[in-house]
């Protein structure tokens, strides 16, 4: 997480912060994750984005949300639930062995190519699988392509992202700079 803010301290990010929760739980973190359309839409705010998967690992431990979409951090719908959140683990279980690696930050501009975009998974359900993979529990995660975590606005073609996932990832996981 420090990475993230020392990233955003430097690109002159501001925003209208979200209702912060800070978690004590199991939760997933999509920071390293690509993401795929699933046919499907979701509202937010009265606007319509693409819905998309994202396969995330689960982690436990202190994690933060965005209160006004989670409510809590009670699990969504269940033990088999977990809620994406974000942490600053420094490493942990990336696709596609799901062994256990460093955090690499990046950023790159989204484009209009499928695949091209990003997505938020920050707070948002997920569904853990009953499998573990390489020793990694993992959830399947929903949440909109190309919508901001910041103010749930679009995030346009040609807009700078920031994520952890590897280059080449389709639509990854992350936040636009504003």
């Amino acid at each position: 997480m420090k990475t993230l803010l020392v990233l955003m301290l430097a690109h002159g990010v501001v925003f209208a912060a979200p209702d912060l929760i800070v978690c004590h739980t199991r939760y997933a973190l999509c920071a390293a994750s690509a993401t795929l359309p699933n046919g499907k839409t979701m509202t937010i705010n009265g606007v319509v984005f693409p819905q998309g998967v994202a396969v995330c690992p689960v982690l436990e431990g202190e994690s933060i949300g965005n209160r006004t979409l989670m409510g809590s951090c009670k699990a969504p719908a269940g033990p088999d639930t977990v809620w994406s959140t974000f942490s600053g683990a420094t490493e942990y279980p990336q696709a596609p062995t799901w062994a256990v690696a460093p955090v690499a930050v990046r950023t790159f501009v989204t484009t209009s190519a499928p695949g091209g975009g990003m997505s938020n998974m920050w707070s948002y359900p997920c569904t853990v699988r009953p499998k573990k993979v390489n020793g990694a529990t993992l959830a399947d995660c929903v949440g909109p392509l190309n919508e901001s975590p910041w103010n749930g606005g679009r995030v346009p073609a040609g807009s700078s992202v920031v994520t952890s996932a590897p280059v080449g990832a389709a639509n990854p996981v992350g936040g636009n700079i504003p």
